[in-house]
């Protein structure tokens, strides 16, 4: 495993220490560990939603009303329509 050294502002510090106190982390490099896998499922997520997004606006224009797309939702979910 690669090292890294990171310097934080005070503040910053004490937050980790902070967090790592609570017990849910072991150490600071948990922390750490945590917020980038976090942040790596986030930067997954966002380019996923940025994918549909765009196959959406090329798919064209819908036939479909509002309600029509409402009315299909509910009904996939099993609710009354």
């Amino acid at each position: 495993m690669a090292t890294m050294n990171v310097s934080l502002p005070d503040p910053m510090k004490s937050w980790v220490e902070r967090q790592v106190s609570t017990g849910h982390y072991s150490n600071a490099s948990d922390y750490v560990r945590d917020l980038i896998r976090q942040d790596q499922e986030y930067q997954d997520k966002r380019e996923a939603l940025v994918k549909a997004l765009i196959a959406g606006e090329n798919s064209g224009v819908s036939e479909r009303t509002v309600g029509d797309i409402w009315q299909g939702v509910k009904a996939r979910r099993g609710l009354d329509v």
